[in-house]
């Protein structure tokens, strides 16, 4: 069975303020295409198919776009809903859409009972784990800690346990949306650190012959059987460096994968580019970068006047323009956000105790911030499902 992995489209968001929606649609005809000539049997999207829980009518317009051609090409689709999804609004349908091979998976209490499909070798089982929220779906799963490792490993058991009801050979596959210890990041991904631990363990997973996962942006091989597809756009200049692409894996009769990465459109290159004003200005190096979106990193000890307008001269599309003077992380004139650069808001808190009373918090107290951005982060997800 030939599969495509996408994840992480998030419909209707921007790049600095520039609308991305032509280069999504670029990229849902692209996945169409790749679709129909690399002779693909099943689609598998695992999450984060909008930006944010009440996305913009011009996204849900694009989404329902994409369901009704993947539909026309009677070609099985399964999705699950990630972070930025509000799971009940983008599961509303779920059960009219089945009918037309689109399978939304938004019901963590639905995470064992899969969507079986056929080739010539068999059943191939696809078992849908939405993002799994800690707090949200503790007492569904009836584990003692709150903590992704442990949601997703309960998800997993139900899984797991299925899977052994079924007929021999029958082959499997997972959409999950989590960290996985290996993974890497970038600053285009929403925060999900539980109790101060965001990763959890390939290991999660064993049982099963291919694990399809979203959340992270950059493609990426945890194992030859867990992988990230990354999103189709750079949405960060962290993600200069990706090449944006998807997954063609090939799931043969005895549950061995083969993988073959698959590119997707680029609207327009991205560059990071660093040095002072007269230097960014003159340097014939910088030359192929000048028809990118471009992050100008400005050196010079003092803010030279009118940078962005001269920037843009040479460099038309610069969207970010960050002032770093050359100096030591300590002196006392380097910027805010240089100092905190890195460092996550556990961090940051136990810095300010420190600073405040001249000592950082003691264990018990380190444990009280963590419950208490824990619980500020739990409660904003509530807030979202509610919607």
């Amino acid at each position: 069975m030939r599969l495509l992995h996408t994840s992480d489209w998030h419909l209707g968001r921007a790049f600095h303020r520039v609308n991305l929606l032509g280069a999504q649609a670029e990229f849902i005809g692209h996945l169409v295409r790749t679709v129909r000539e690399r002779a693909v049997d099943a689609v598998v999207v695992s999450g984060d198919v909008y930006d944010r829980a009440v996305p913009p009518l011009a996204a849900v317009e694009l989404f329902d776009t994409v369901l009704h051609r993947l539909a026309d090409l009677g070609v099985p689709t399964v999705m699950i809903s990630g972070n930025h999804d509000s799971a009940r609004r983008l599961g509303v349908g779920a059960g009219l859409i089945d009918r037309a091979g689109i399978h939304l998976r938004t019901d963590p209490s639905a995470a064992g009972t899969p969507v079986v499909l056929q080739d010539a070798h068999g059943d191939v089982a696809f078992y849908g784990l939405p993002y799994l929220e800690p707090a949200l779906v503790r007492s569904e799963f009836a584990v003692d800690r709150v903590g992704h490792e442990a949601v997703l490993g309960a998800a997993m058991d139900r899984v797991r346990a299925d899977l052994a009801t079924r007929a021999p050979g029958t082959r499997s596959v997972v959409l999950a949306h989590a960290f996985v210890t290996g993974g890497r990041a970038s600053d285009s991904e929403r925060d999900i650190t539980v109790g101060g631990v965001a990763a959890v363990p390939a290991a999660v997973f064993d049982g099963v012959d291919y694990v399809a996962l979203g959340h992270l942006h950059g493609c990426q091989t945890i194992t030859e059987r867990v992988r990230y597809s990354g999103s189709p756009l750079a949405y960060s200049f962290s993600e200069a460096g990706h090449r944006k692409s998807m997954w063609l894996v090939d799931l043969d009769a005895d549950g061995s994968v083969t993988a073959e990465r698959v590119d997707c459109p680029v609207p327009r290159p991205l560059a990071r580019i660093r040095g002072t004003l007269e230097e960014l200005l003159a340097d014939p190096a910088l030359t192929p970068h000048e028809d990118a979106w471009v992050e100008a990193t400005l050196t010079d000890p003092v803010r030279p006047a009118d940078p962005m307008a001269r920037l843009t001269e040479r460099f038309p599309h610069t969207l970010s323009l960050v002032f770093a003077p050359e100096r030591a992380p300590d002196d006392p004139r380097a910027s805010y956000a240089r100092r905190l650069a890195g460092r996550s808001d556990q961090q940051i808190a136990q810095d300010f105790v420190a600073h405040v009373r001249g000592a950082g918090p003691d264990e018990q107290e380190a444990a009280v911030l963590r419950e208490a951005f824990d619980a500020v982060r739990a409660d904003g997800a509530a807030q979202e499902v509610a919607r």
